[in-house]
């Protein structure tokens, strides 16, 4: 209960931290080209609020909602969430948003996309100048790589690669949410460079590589350290049935393993949640079986040796720092960008996920470095996904802007209320989706 608390605060915090970053970004453009703003909320307050004032000669009304679904600045003269037709019937007055110049609507619209991803950029060199950068050069690791079935047959790699370069580039893996680069520069890469058995191999991807690895359901990851069978540690269950440091485990209900990786992925299978597998491994030249059980964090209580790898370790002056976080962001969002074309597919819309599942990727126990560094992620996240040109986000209204700029001419408004609506109802459908993902993986 302690664990599921302390994730919930900090995407709360993470959350409240963004929507006032881009709400802000709104907020600021929309007082420097003299628009007024009714409004400015974090969450949502339909029928009441948590809390509210409105300072003194100020035509804004500050306050909290009620439902922690993200928040919003009401502009007065504009077609927003609130759908206020009766002031739209109204006249437009100087001080409202339609009244203005189609530039000026525009930078009101980008300015909190732009906040979002300049609040990313600050961080990753907040994150770089405080704690540096540590990483592993995959070129380093000693034993290579173990690799899922799909990798191999499609991409040629073998058990124990040492993957020199991708597309020219040293592949480096990172710990955490930063590893997501990495992952699509592993998944996207044209020509591969390994060494083999001591020789160097290239390896040419073919066009569909990262769609059939993605689509595979491969239990196993694409690609990982490779690390032997051996125990090295024993607890838990494991300890209970006999299992010692040194054993090498060679099937898991009787299916062979290769590599700890693979015994790893047999393991945490959702079916053997709360059950006893088979557990088979080598004692010297003694083969024995053992009937382990299965936690519901889908362990059984044992440990391997660590691979054999180099981890370079940067540190940043300030100076240094806010460009190098800068090349961070823009590379995390070039990364994201990436990934989002796998979501399109039906196990794409099954791995969406809600609040439970954004807020589970935070660490059990608060750390400053990981918080800061989902909380970057999710800011370029909400970076991207408002620029989308979907009605009731950012992006439809740049849509919308962008058609006046070039036509001359505003669309009409009652097309737009309901693009509106049609918008708001797309955005509700996938909430329902991602968050019942989450239901779904939870209790069943």
């Amino acid at each position: 209960m302690e664990t599921i608390l302390i994730k919930a605060l900090q995407l709360i915090f993470s959350l409240s931290i963004l929507v006032i970053v881009h709400e802000f970004g709104h907020f600021l453009f929309a007082r420097i080209f003299k628009i007024r703003v009714e409004k400015f909320y974090l969450f949502f307050d339909p029928w009441f609020s948590l809390f509210k004032f409105k300072p003194k000669n100020s035509d804004t009304e500050y306050g909290i909602g009620w439902l922690p679904l993200g928040g919003y600045v009401k502009i007065s003269g504009m077609i927003d969430e609130s759908m206020d037709r009766e002031q739209m019937a109204q006249p437009p007055q100087p001080w409202e948003f339609r009244s203005k110049p189609a530039w000026q609507r525009l930078l009101v619209m980008v300015g909190g996309v732009l906040f979002n991803f300049i609040l990313a950029i600050i961080i990753y060199g907040m994150i770089l100048f405080s704690w540096g950068d540590s990483y592993i050069p995959v070129k380093t690791a000693q034993d290579g790589m173990a690799y899922s079935k799909t990798a191999k047959e499609l991409g040629g790699y073998q058990d124990k690669d040492i993957i020199l370069s991708i597309d020219g580039k040293d592949m480096n893996f990172r710990s955490g949410i930063l590893n997501m680069n990495t992952y699509m520069q592993f998944l996207d890469a044209g020509e591969v460079v390994v060494l083999r058995d001591g020789k160097e191999v290239t390896l040419t991807m073919p066009d569909n590589f990262a769609e059939e690895v993605v689509q595979s359901g491969d239990p196993t990851p694409p690609y990982y350290f490779w690390m032997p069978t051996v125990i090295d540690s024993v607890f838990a269950s494991a300890k209970g049935a006999g299992l010692q440091k040194g054993d090498s485990i060679t099937a898991i209900n009787g299916k062979k393993v290769f590599s700890w990786i693979d015994a790893v992925a047999a393991i945490s299978q959702e079916e053997n949640k709360g059950k006893e597998i088979t557990v088979s491994y080598m004692r010297d030249t003694t083969a024995v079986d053992a009937k382990v059980l299965v936690s519901d964090e889908l362990t059984i209580g044992i440990g391997s040796k660590k691979p054999i790898y180099d981890i370079k370790e940067d540190s940043y002056g300030l100076l240094q720092a806010i460009p190098a976080g800068a090349v961070l962001g823009v590379e995390t969002l070039k990364g994201y960008v990436a990934q989002i074309r796998f979501v399109f597919s039906s196990k794409g819309v099954r791995s969406l996920s809600g609040f439970a599942g954004i807020g589970n990727m935070f660490p059990p126990m608060w750390d400053w470095h990981a918080f800061w560094s989902m909380t970057a992620f999710l800011s370029i996240i909400l970076a991207f996904m408002n620029i989308l040109p979907i009605p009731a986000l950012d992006g439809g209204h740049i849509m919308f802007l962008l058609y006046e700029v070039i036509a001359r001419r505003k669309p009409n408004e009652k097309f737009m209320e309901h693009a509106q609506i049609v918008g708001m109802l797309f955005i509700l459908l996938l909430l329902i989706v991602a968050n019942g993902n989450d239901i779904i993986r939870i209790f069943f």
